[in-house]
């Protein structure tokens, strides 16, 4: 991480790029920070604006746009945080922001205005979420997020979670992390030996939105964690220029089925200030969604949800 690539001009070099764009991209980077590791970068194409890996990560003039109905709190999510470092939208399960910073730095992210500053899992939260927990057997599962959770070292999260699971009612770690497919390295024999503990029932879930995203590193490591008993799902988003036609997507569930993960989520964007350039209309995400389910077998079909603030649960399209 320490490495990743944070300076727009070094991005555009090493892309060779055409610095017409830059001063822009400087701009944009200042309102959400430029962050990518130089090996996600080593799988975009030289020269090409239109690389599917490339649109995700770099800051554009079009997020400088304000948009009708795109929000920095898109999920209203301020309504469901508690206790900082805790959010509470659904039934039995919460979800700890863990940590503020990310691998990469998404620019469709929901929450790239979110206030991590306000909402540290620290001791002293700690010690609040834990109460919290106590006071409501109900739960049963509790979500790693940010941020990246897998930002965090080993030792922090391996203690972080043998805190909370002393609880009884826990039964489900799940963890979503872009990370094993940024930065692959990060699945280590450390992680695996602390995550994979069969007192209790672990779920990864990646964020992959394209089948170049993929390589021979993230399917050795994915076949360790399901061989340890994890169970590893993926959940993407639908993006304009990035994975909006049949052919990606489908190319995309085959591919992850061949690195051992199981797609879970095909998510539509959720509007957030700075990111309605991604947006499409719903009449060709329905069209997209058809045409995936009359070309993949149903267990490779993801489900096509959005996020309605407010809802009680996932809002299927």
């Amino acid at each position: 991480m320490k490495n990743s690539i944070t300076d727009p001009g070094e991005l555009f070099d090493l892309l060779q790029l055409d610095t017409a764009h830059l001063p822009k991209a400087y701009e944009a980077s200042k309102t959400f920070k430029l962050r990518v590791p130089r090996g996600f970068v080593n799988k975009m194409q030289k020269g090409n604006w239109d690389d599917p890996l490339l649109i995700q990560i770099l800051p554009v003039e079009k997020e400088l746009q304000v948009t009708p109905h795109f929000h920095k709190d898109p999920l209203q999510e301020v309504y469901f945080n508690p206790i900082p470092g805790l959010l509470h939208k659904y039934h039995g399960r919460v979800l700890l922001t863990v940590v503020g910073a990310c691998g990469v730095n998404c620019r469709y992210c929901f929450r790239r205005h979110f206030p991590y500053e306000v909402n540290p899992v620290s001791k002293k939260t700690r010690e609040q979420i834990v109460d919290y927990l106590k006071k409501d057997t109900s739960i049963q599962e509790v979500i790693y997020s940010g941020g990246d959770p897998l930002v965090a070292d080993d030792d922090y999260l391996k203690e972080l979670t043998q805190t909370l699971f002393s609880l009884p009612h826990l039964k489900r770690l799940r963890i979503h992390t872009r990370m094993p497919i940024v930065l692959p390295e990060r699945i280590n024999e450390a992680f695996i030996k602390w995550f994979a503990d069969s007192k209790r029932q672990n779920i990864l879930v990646l964020h992959c939105n394209h089948p170049n995203e993929l390589d021979s590193t993230i399917e050795v490591n994915m076949k360790r964690l399901k061989e340890a008993g994890v169970a590893v799902l993926n959940q993407s988003v639908l993006l304009r220029g990035v994975n909006d036609d049949v052919d990606t997507q489908v190319a995309l569930s085959e591919a992850l089925f061949a690195h051992h993960i199981m797609p879970y989520y095909l998510h539509l964007l959720d509007q957030v200030e700075g990111a309605a350039h991604f947006d499409l209309p719903l009449e060709k995400i329905n069209a997209i969604y058809q045409g995936m389910q009359e070309r993949l077998p149903g267990f490779l079909v993801p489900k096509l949800a959005q996020e309605v603030p407010g809802a009680k649960h996932k809002v299927l399209v």
